[in-house]
C-alpha cells in the first residue's frame, strides 16, 4: 500500500514508468505522481486502476489516450495542462513513448510550452539485457519489427553488419516467424537470447545459437507464450586481411554452392577462421 499523501506537484505532463510485469517494481516517485497528479492519461483506464487500487490510490482522473486517439487527447491534456493542472501519462506497462502510445503527446506538450518530466522505472529491454551475458559494450534497441515476413527481412538485412547487441520485441502469436527470420538472414552462429515473460510469474530467458532456437521454441509449447523481448548478438569483427588465395577459393566457391556449403568447405580448404569466412561471405553476397 502506499501512504496515498498528496504531494503539490508543478503544471507538467509527467511521464510515468509502470511495472512491466511484478506490480513491486515501481518506483515510489512514481506513486508520489500518480497519488498527487490532477489527471492521468492511460493507456488502457482498466489496467491503470488495477495499479492504483493495487497501491490504495483512490479518486484519481482517469483520460484514456492510445495509439487510436492520441492526436486528439493531446488536444485535451494541453487544455488541462493550460488550466494549470498536473497531468501523468502512463502505459499499460513500462515506459510511455517507448514502443508504446505517448510520442505523439509529448511532441503536442513540449511544442505548446509545457515542460515534461520523466518519471524512469522498469524496462523489459534493459532487464533483459542485464541477464543475456551478451558482452558487447554497445546495444540497439529496435522495438517491434515489422510483421510482415518480407519487410521484416528486409529492415534485418539493414543490420547485418551492426557491432552490437540487437534487441527486438516480439509478441507470442509471431515469435515462431520472426526467430525464422532472423536465421535466414544471419545464418546459425550468431547467439539469441529468447527473454519470455520478463518480471513475470513463468520468466524464462534462453540462451543459444540461432540455429539451434526455432527446435528449443518447438520443444515445448510454454517456450512460445508470452511477450519476448529477443536479443541477438553483434556481428563478428569485420574480416581484415585475408589473403587474395583464400578470397580465390572463398569466390568460387560461393559461386557454385549455397553460402553455408561453400564456408564448410573454404574453411577446410584454407584453414582460416569460420566466423571470419562466414562474415566475408555475406559481404560478398551483399555487394552481389
Amino acid at each position: 500500500m502506499h501512504s496515498g499523501q498528496k504531494l503539490k506537484l508543478e503544471c507538467a505532463l509527467y511521464v510515468v514508468a509502470t511495472p512491466i510485469g511484478n506490480l513491486r517494481d515501481i518506483s515510489l516517485r512514481a506513486l508520489d505522481v500518480l497519488t498527487s497528479a490532477d489527471t492521468i492519461a492511460a493507456e488502457d483506464t482498466r489496467n491503470t486502476a488495477h495499479l492504483l487500487n493495487h497501491y490504495g490510490i483512490a479518486g484519481q482522473r482517469l483520460q484514456a489516450l492510445h495509439q487510436h486517439n492520441e492526436r486528439g487527447a493531446a488536444d485535451k491534456v494541453i487544455a488541462l495542462l493550460h488550466q494549470g493542472q498536473a497531468v501523468a501519462l502512463v502505459s499499460d506497462a513500462g515506459t510511455p513513448a517507448v514502443s508504446d502510445p505517448g510520442a505523439l503527446l509529448v511532441e503536442a506538450v513540449r511544442a505548446a510550452g509545457f515542460r515534461v518530466i520523466p518519471i524512469p522505472g522498469a524496462s523489459a529491454a534493459v532487464a533483459a539485457l542485464s541477464a543475456a551475458g551478451l558482452a558487447t559494450p554497445h546495444f540497439l534497441f529496435y522495438g517491434f519489427l515489422p510483421n510482415k515476413s518480407a519487410a521484416r527481412c528486409k529492415e534485418l538485412q539493414t543490420l547485418i553488419e551492426a557491432p552490437y547487441t540487437l534487441v527486438f520485441y516480439e509478441a507470442p502469436h509471431r515469435i515462431l516467424e520472426c526467430v525464422a527470420d532472423l536465421h535466414s538472414v544471419f545464418g546459425d552462429e550468431r547467439e539469441i537470447v529468447l527473454a519470455r515473460e520478463v518480471t513475470k510469474l513463468f520468466e524464462s530467458i534462453h540462451r543459444c545459437k540461432l540455429g539451434a532456437a526455432t527446435d528449443w521454441l518447438n520443444s515445448d509449447p510454454n517456450n512460445q507464450r508470452g511477450e519476448f523481448v529477443v536479443l541477438l548478438s553483434a556481428a563478428p569483427a569485420r574480416a581484415e586481411g585475408l589473403s587474395a588465395e583464400i578470397e580465390h577459393v572463398l569466390g568460387a566457391l560461393l559461386a557454385e554452392l549455397p553460402l553455408k556449403q561453400a564456408v564448410q568447405l573454404a574453411v577446410q580448404i584454407t584453414g582460416a577462421g569460420k566466423n571470419e569466412l562466414y562474415q566475408r561471405a555475406l559481404e560478398i553476397k551483399k555487394q552481389e
